[in-house]
C-alpha cells in the first residue's frame, strides 16, 4: 500500500466522479480535505475482516473482491468491486470492525475517506444519500440472492452462477477470469476446488465452456442459465 500525494504524478482528482454530483460545492471540499488516494498492489488487502474500521473507500481504478474468511483454509468470494464503487459502506452505521476482507485482483487505486465525515455528508444531504442506499440495497439483493444460491442450490447450479456473473464482471472490455485462481472460482460457487475443476472439465466436455489456461470462455450462456434455474 502506497499514499500518493496530490504532488505526485499519479494522483488522480477523481472527487467529481458520478456518484459526487450531488454533492455541493462544501461538501465536495468537506470530503476532498478528509481523503488520502492509496495505492495497492495486486494481491494487497483494501481493508480486512475484523479489523477496525475508521475509513471507507473509494475505488477510482481497478477491480477488487470481496469476500468471507473463515478459518484459515476456507473463505467465500461475494462479489467483485469496481471503479466507482464503495467498499466498507456498512461500517458507517455498523459495528466499528469490517464484517468482510476486500483485496486487489490488478494494482487499484482508491480514497481512503474518514467514516465520520462520510456519515456528516450523509446526514446533511438527503439526494446523496438516496443515491448511496439505491446502491446498498442493490448489494444487499445481491447478497441475499447469492446466500439462497449456496443454501438451495447443487453444485452444477451453483458454479454455472458463478461463471455467469463473472462473465458479466467486465472491466474495460478485459475479461475478469485470467485474475482469478481456480479456487477463486470455487469459492464464488460455495465448494471445493477440486470439485470446482471437475465441474468444469465437464461443462467443457459438453461444450458449455471453452477453458484456456486461466481463462474461461462461455459458449453457450442459454446452457449455462439452463443449468443455474434448474439449481
Amino acid at each position: 500500500m502506497k499514499i500518493i500525494s496530490e504532488n505526485d504524478n499519479a494522483f488522480q482528482c477523481d472527487i467529481t466522479a458520478p456518484c459526487f454530483a450531488y454533492l455541493a460545492e462544501n461538501e465536495v471540499e468537506f470530503i476532498r480535505k478528509s481523503k488520502a488516494m492509496v495505492a495497492f498492489r495486486k494481491g494487497e488487502n483494501l481493508c480486512k475482516q475484523g479489523a477496525f474500521a475508521s475509513y471507507i473507500l473509494f475505488i477510482i481504478d481497478g477491480i477488487v473482491k470481496q469476500y468471507i474468511e473463515g478459518d484459515i483454509t476456507k473463505s467465500h468470494n461475494l462479489r467483485i468491486y469496481k471503479s466507482g464503487e464503495f467498499v466498507g459502506l456498512s461500517a458507517i452505521y455498523n459495528e466499528n470492525i469490517f464484517n468482510y476482507s476486500a483485496s486487489a485482483l490488478t494494482d487499484t487505486k482508491a480514497y481512503l475517506i474518514e467514516k465520520e465525515i462520510m456519515l456528516h455528508v450523509l446526514e446533511s444531504n438527503a439526494l446523496f444519500a438516496s443515491k448511496i442506499m439505491k446502491n446498498y440495497c442493490r448489494q444487499n439483493n445481491f447478497l441475499f440472492t447469492a446466500l439462497q444460491n449456496l443454501i438451495y442450490k447443487q453444485m452444477n447450479g451453483r458454479m454455472a452462477d458463478a461463471l455467469l456473473y463473472i462473465a458479466g464482471e467486465n472491466y474495460k472490455n478485459e475479461s475478469v477470469f485470467p485474475l482469478l485462481s481456480r479456487k477463486d472460482i470455487a469459492e464464488f460457487a460455495g465448494t471445493s476446488t477440486e470439485s470446482a475443476v471437475k465441474i468444469l472439465k465437464a461443462f467443457e466436455k459438453e461444450g458449455i465452456i471453452k477453458l484456456e489456461e486461466k481463462e474461461v470462455i462461455i459458449l453457450q450462456k442459454e446452457k449455462l442459465e439452463d443449468i443455474s434455474r434448474r439449481g
